[in-house]
């Protein structure tokens, strides 16, 4: 195979997947890695790609901080959907964590209000979702507000995290990367989204397609952190065979 029919087979995988695997396009192409990582290289000065530690995306990993009231106006239909499904794994007088972000927001809002639960939440648009409800005890974490996630982050919600013990954790993110993990945009926000992981028995993760391959500034932990991952049917088939092989449920909605 020329170079530039190796060129052209990447190129393909990623208008297909929006993400290639050094590993497995070596093992495809029958090229050694260090073949493979050039052609990468080659592309991305070519400004085709992206490259990142042992992959490729057809879009730039990197996301930058922005206003809850700017991502609530993206992939509606697939959050609304998300939600409906991340539901299903709540139980009568279940205590669960919610994080911060617009796609848990949703998910607050589309649990019913006369549902028994102990609700712990970092975040002041989840907190009035559930404001109005009869059955939900709420527990608002205190702290440092930032306004662009309308969240408490900081000291004071750590300390106050840790007198507490949960069942579930459903989290938002703003990147699941293979090599990196689970990423947001800021630094004090992904301390605690990990200390919230620390404090729970199982992780739920609710993500649309478009935070596949994406790495955020804050890393908040590992992929081995999370039990389930639910999300929409654009998520590339890679990234879905990747992560059930870790042994994450992933649930497409």
């Amino acid at each position: 195979m020329t170079i530039a029919e190796r060129h052209k087979h990447i190129l393909d995988e990623l208008a297909k997947s929006g993400f290639v695997s050094v590993s497995d396009l070596a093992k495809s192409l029958q090229v050694t890695v260090v073949t493979i990582r050039k052609d990468l290289k080659i592309l991305e000065d070519k400004g085709l790609l992206y490259r990142s530690h042992g992959s490729a995306t057809s879009v730039s990993p990197y996301v930058s901080d922005r206003s809850v009231q700017v991502k609530k106006l993206e992939q509606v239909e697939e959050k609304s959907k998300i939600a409906q499904k991340a539901v299903e794994f709540l139980e009568p007088k279940d205590a669960i964590i919610i994080g911060s972000g617009t796609t848990v927001g949703a998910f607050a809002q589309a649990i019913p209000r006369n549902y028994p639960l102990t609700v712990l939440t970092s975040a002041m648009n989840v907190a009035m979702a559930l404001i109005d409800t009869t059955e939900i005890e709420l527990v608002q974490l205190g702290g440092v507000v930032r306004k662009s996630s309308s969240s408490a982050v900081g000291h004071f919600a750590e300390e106050m995290l840790k007198s507490f013990a949960c069942s579930k954790l459903f989290l938002s993110v703003d990147g699941i990367s293979l090599d990196h993990g689970l990423t947001t945009s800021n630094m004090m926000e992904a301390h605690l989204n990990a200390q919230m992981i620390r404090s729970v028995q199982k992780t739920i993760v609710l993500a649309d397609s478009r935070k596949f391959g994406r790495k955020g500034f804050g890393k908040i932990g590992e992929l081995e952190d999370v039990d389930v991952i639910i999300t929409d049917s654009g998520i590339p088939e890679i990234f879905k065979e990747k992560l059930e092989e870790k042994g994450i449920e992933v649930v497409v909605v």
